[in-house]
C-alpha cells in the first residue's frame, strides 16, 4: 500500500509541476491577466476536470506560481548574502548589500516574467492571499538582516529624520524591525522601492537608449542606495 501511495504522491509532484512550467510560458506568452487553466489543460493534454483536481481555480494558480517566485528570489538574496559573508568576512555591510542587490537584479534579468508577476502590475480580479506574505519578505529579510548586523557591528549613520516623519517611522520600525532605529526603518523603506525600481525600468525598458552600461550604473545606484540606511564602508569597485 505504501508503494502504491508513493506513486501516487511522486505522479502528482511531477503533475503538479508540469501545469505550472505551461502556466509559466502562459505568463511568458500573454501576461498573467489572460492566464486561463482551460488553456493549460489543453496543452498538457489534460481534461479541464482533472486539472481542477491539482488548482480548482485560476487564483490558485497564481498564488502558487507567485508564492515560487518570491521563494526563488528570496533564495537567491539569501544565497548572496551567505556568500558575500563566506567570501570577505569583514567586507563593509555596504559592500554586502550591493552584492545581494546585485544577485536579486540579476534573477529579474533572467526571470523577467516571473519578476512581472510579483513586482509588476496588479492582476485585475485577483487578491493575494496571506500565503504569499511570509514568502513575499524573504528579500526584505536579508536586507533588514544586513542592517541589523551593521548597527551590532559599526552603528548606522541614518540622516536624520524630520519631525513630521516620527510617528510614521516608528509605526514602520514596529512593523517590520522593532530592533532598528526609526530612521533606519524608514530611509530601508526608500531604499527598498527605489532599488526595485531600479531593476524595473531596466526589465521594463525605461532605460533604452539612456543607459548603456547598466551593471556598473545599477552597482554604483546600489552602492549609494546602501549609504542612504546608514551602512559604513565603500562598495566594491568605488
Amino acid at each position: 500500500m505504501s508503494t502504491i501511495r508513493g506513486a501516487r504522491e511522486r505522479a502528482r509532484v511531477e503533475v503538479t509541476a508540469a501545469i505550472k512550467d505551461e502556466a509559466r510560458k502562459q505568463l511568458a506568452a500573454e501576461g498573467a491577466a489572460k492566464l486561463s487553466l482551460r488553456a493549460v489543460a489543453r496543452e498538457l493534454g489534460m481534461v479541464s476536470s482533472a486539472l481542477y483536481r491539482y488548482f480548482p481555480s485560476r487564483d490558485e494558480l497564481l498564488t502558487a506560481l507567485i508564492i515560487d517566485a518570491y521563494d526563488a528570489i528570496g533564495e537567491v538574496a539569501e544565497s548572496a548574502r551567505a556568500a558575500a559573508d563566506r567570501a570577505r568576512p569583514h567586507a563593509p555591510y555596504a559592500e554586502r548589500w550591493v552584492a545581494v542587490a546585485g544577485a536579486v537584479r540579476e534573477w529579474a534579468l533572467a526571470h523577467p516574467h516571473e519578476y512581472a508577476l510579483i513586482y509588476g502590475s496588479p492582476v485585475p480580479g485577483y487578491s493575494a492571499p496571506m500565503d504569499t506574505v511570509g514568502p513575499a519578505s524573504r528579500v526584505g529579510m536579508v536586507f533588514i538582516g544586513l542592517i541589523r548586523d551593521a548597527l551590532r557591528a559599526d552603528g548606522l549613520a541614518v540622516p536624520p529624520l524630520a519631525p513630521e516623519l516620527r510617528g510614521e517611522a516608528e509605526r514602520i520600525t514596529a512593523e517590520i524591525a522593532p530592533d532598528l532605529p526609526p530612521a533606519a526603518a524608514l530611509a530601508l523603506v526608500a531604499a527598498w522601492a527605489q532599488l526595485f525600481g531600479l531593476i524595473s525600468f531596466e526589465l521594463f525598458g525605461q532605460f533604452n537608449r539612456m543607459v548603456e552600461a547598466r551593471e556598473a550604473f545599477f552597482r554604483q545606484a546600489a552602492g549609494e542606495l546602501a549609504r542612504s540606511v546608514g551602512l559604513r564602508g565603500r562598495p566594491a569597485g568605488r
